[in-house]
């Protein structure tokens, strides 16, 4: 059975824009990103919007809806009231390009600055061993699929443009808690976590585990562990007292 829903798609480009109204066919079983696509090719056909696998997986199509972070193709029509204007906005936290793409470029930068997996020295692929327990623990992490949504809705750079040199967000503060995890990562991560990635700024909303469409614990599972470790490094006094007296053999 289909219906007429109200849609208010953002326009525009980097040099601004504007909502503009749509009255669109929508289908039984649809998601988003059905309904846009149909926009296109019957109402807009200049309309902008990024997307791949249509399956939630490449993270192409991150937008926000009524106000809320989500991916286009899992976000079902059914969840909205046939009555009920839905608005589409590109992520906020991000420059426009144009429509509902944006510039994530950012975040490939982040990614760049985090130091790769450092194994132990001597020890070649295929002879690293670890235990069960310690794959299970980083596989969450690495159901990332860098949809953004969490680094789109951290209000530390949401919010604050000039923060987005010192802090690299909860993805990549996860990838760093991850590898710092990692039994055969040699790699000291906890002081860079901390001076080089920013990880002070994170004040613990959840807002990031929120938003993620693979339902990653990133705030408990990784952020928290990762500021533990940093305040056992800097402040237990039995860690300090050991690294003086390792200095000083």
């Amino acid at each position: 059975m289909s219906y007429k829903a109200n849609f208010r798609i953002w326009r525009g480009d980097d040099e601004g824009g504007e909502l503009a109204d749509f009255v669109v066919e929508v289908n039984e079983g649809e998601v988003v990103l059905d309904i846009i696509h149909r926009l296109q090719a019957t109402q807009a056909p200049d309309l902008a919007v990024r997307w791949n696998c249509k399956a939630g997986k490449c993270g192409s199509c991150s937008a926000e809806i009524n106000g809320r972070p989500r991916l286009l193709c899992m976000t079902r029509m059914s969840t909205f009231a046939e009555d009920e204007t839905i608005t589409v906005t590109p992520l906020r936290t991000f420059p426009v390009i144009r429509d509902l793409v944006t510039d994530v470029s950012y975040n490939y930068v982040k990614a760049r600055e985090v130091p790769s997996f450092k194994p132990p020295e001597g020890l070649k692929p295929g002879e690293y061993r670890m235990q069960q327990v310690d794959v299970e623990r980083s596989q969450e992490f690495r159901k990332c699929i860098e949809c953004f949504l969490c680094q789109n809705t951290c209000h530390v750079i949401r919010d604050h443009e000039e923060n987005k040199q010192a802090f690299s967000g909860p993805r990549f503060l996860m990838r760093i808690s991850e590898l710092e995890m990692h039994p055969l990562d040699t790699e000291d991560r906890v002081e860079t976590a901390q001076a080089d990635h920013g990880l002070g700024f994170c004040n613990i909303t959840k807002c990031c585990t929120d938003v993620c469409p693979e339902h990653i614990q990133i705030t408990d599972n990784a952020l928290i562990p990762l500021k533990e470790r940093v305040a056992d490094r800097r402040y237990d006094p039995l860690q300090r007292l050991f690294r003086r007296n390792k200095k000083q053999q």
